[in-house]
């Protein structure tokens, strides 16, 4: 079992990008903040689905250069192989969860081109 708070853990760039709040054995779950104008680069993950639910705000995901808008609600699933690239184009944060599984050290590459 595992047990922990968000107020536990802090962004990898301060007030924005991933915030891991669980890290194996399983899989990988956190949540994500994107400032207005803020993109996460296009990557992939050989071996890992990586899951998106929105909380709040709105995110351009594009998912093998097709975009696709998530407001609070919507989630959407990328399989393994899929590169993937989030950018906030609106005037408000964007927060939402992220699930990686199964979880695995080094399944996150980068991927051509860096962005839509």
């Amino acid at each position: 079992m595992q047990k922990t708070s968000e107020d536990r853990h802090e962004y990898r760039f301060g007030d924005n990008g991933p915030k891991y709040l669980i890290r194996g054995p399983g899989c990988d779950m956190g949540v994500v903040v994107l400032q207005p104008g803020q993109s996460f680069p296009n990557h992939r993950h050989h071996q890992a689905c990586e899951v998106f639910y929105t909380l709040s705000g709105e995110v351009c995901l594009y998912l093998e250069g097709t975009p696709h808008t998530l407001r609070a609600g919507d989630v959407l699933q990328c399989e393994p192989g899929e590169a993937h690239y989030l950018i906030n184009n609106s005037d408000v944060p964007w927060k939402g969860v992220f699930v990686k599984s199964p979880h695995l050290q080094n399944d996150s590459h980068p991927a051509e081109p860096a962005a839509w």
